[in-house]
């Protein structure tokens, strides 16, 4: 076997690891982040000549970045894949990698440190179904009643404080996942949980929490990906990351101080994410759902065989057409068409192989924020979201017959399937009752429950 990748591979990277210290922490060192605020983060340091903006990275539960990483000092690899040949470029900005809650508090309590990114996911931040910080979950009562914090937001809280004591200054804390108004969701999150703690500080006032949307397409790196990149790269690099060449990070310009300059390497600064966030979350996210779950229903393993399917690819189109766009108000410089357009070419990139069953994860958490404001503005007008509901109904035939759920609610919504009325409109019945997803407005809206049962009549046939 090739040797492994490490420092002393000689690779050529567009900043020299040794020559950066750390001044940002990532919460969620994952493939998302590895291919996305990492590569910005290490391109913007080679545009300024800056050596201050390596990365901490954290990992929340697995030891796998660590055990992947580690004995290869941090450095990894990016294989793009797209239409042409593939091609590889080592990364490294990652100088340090943690694994929750060792050392994680310490680090962000460090005075160098002015920036936390965070890719965490919909349900790591811990939100209540309504908004607002869940004081049932079990980790957010273990933290409030704990030095020792495990959990992201208490482990902000716990840095905040930690900072305060020893006079650093202050933090940006600066979420990147897909959540509506991300950055003003950790707000709330952060105060929240401070006060049931008892440690509002100075720090805790002057933070800064702006909002960014992030968009690249990267799915599970699989042993022939890693090959390829051994191939490619000429060293065996067990924490390659796969990405379509596609990127995009917009970002909310209000930090509390120093930061990386992003927009050298391509970020878009702006006063105002929400059109561009809402347009990605209801376009892209939405139509991945869609195709998700109707391409794992019928057999479907990647989401680009769903998209070659001409039914699918149309019910796609419709739904971005029909029912999202006149819900918009794009940014200037967006045209929704071509970005509509653009999103199912992206798509249909078989070099990716982006598994439906990995964008199916976790729907409970995720039909909230792709699709269900979309239903919602849509029957406020009058109009009857069809194919925005079939995306909907095609996750309740997907859950109730999926032999595994990979899911916050997975006991729960095995319980309610089990336990609802036989037919469409049992289930209809029996999953709107969940309130972690469905709120009144939309369980008790009769245009909207008679659209889910017809459409899981049809699926279901």
């Amino acid at each position: 076997m090739t040797e492994r990748l490490s420092r002393d591979s000689k690779v050529a990277t567009a900043v020299n690891p040794d020559e950066l210290s750390i001044g940002l922490v990532h919460l969620g060192i994952g493939a998302f982040h590895r291919a996305h605020q990492a590569v910005y983060t290490e391109l913007a340091a080679a545009a300024t000549g800056e050596t201050t903006w390596g990365i901490s990275g954290v990992s929340q539960r697995s030891t796998t970045v660590r055990d992947q990483l580690a004995p290869q000092d941090g450095l990894y690899s990016v294989l793009e894949r797209g239409l042409g040949d593939p091609t590889i470029q080592a990364i490294g900005s990652v100088r340090e990698l943690l694994v929750a809650p060792e050392g994680v508090v310490e680090r962000i309590a460090d005075p160098a440190v002015s920036v936390v990114t965070l890719t965490v996911t919909e349900k790591g931040y811990r939100a209540a179904p309504g908004g607002g910080l869940d004081f049932a979950d079990e980790g957010i009562q273990a933290d409030l009643a704990s030095a020792t914090p495990r959990t992201v937001v208490g482990q902000l809280v716990a840095g905040l404080e930690a900072r305060a004591r020893s006079g650093a200054g202050p933090l940006t804390l600066l979420s990147c996942d897909n959540l509506v108004g991300n950055g003003a969701v950790l707000k709330r999150l952060v105060h929240e949980f401070a006060e049931a703690k008892g440690c509002a500080t100075e720090q805790l006032a002057a933070a800064r929490f702006p909002s960014s949307m992030v968009d690249r397409i990267v799915p599970a790196t699989t042993d022939a990906d890693r090959v390829d990149a051994e191939r490619l790269l000429g060293w065996r690099d067990e924490g390659v990351v796969v990405a379509e060449p596609f990127r995009q990070w917009v970002i909310e310009n209000d930090f509390a101080a120093a930061r990386p300059a992003w927009e050298q390497a391509g970020a878009i600064l702006t006063d105002d994410v929400a059109p561009w966030e809402q347009a990605k979350l209801r376009m892209l996210n939405a139509t991945h759902s869609l195709l998700a779950y109707l391409g794992a229903l019928r057999g479907y393993a990647t989401i680009a065989e769903a998209v070659r399917d001409e039914e699918l690819a149309r019910l796609a189109q419709d739904l971005m057409t029909e029912d999202v766009v006149p819900t918009l108000d794009p940014p200037a410089g967006l045209d929704l068409t071509s970005y509509g357009e653009s999103v199912l070419q992206r798509f249909a990139n078989p070099a990716l192989k982006h598994r439906t069953t990995q964008v199916a994860m976790d729907g409970s958490v995720k039909l909230p924020v792709r699709l269900l404001g979309t239903i919602r503005d849509r029957l406020a007008a009058g109009a009857e979201p069809r194919h925005a509901a079939l995306a909907v109904a095609a996750w309740m035939r997907y859950v109730s017959t999926a032999s595994e759920i990979d899911d916050p609610l997975a006991e729960k919504l095995r319980t309610v399937v089990g336990e609802a009325k036989a037919g469409p409109a049992g289930l209809v019945e029996a999953l709107l009752g969940v309130e972690q997803v469905f709120a009144a407005d939309l369980r008790e809206n009769a245009t909207f429950r008679a659209l889910l049962v017809t459409e899981l009549a049809a699926l279901s046939a």
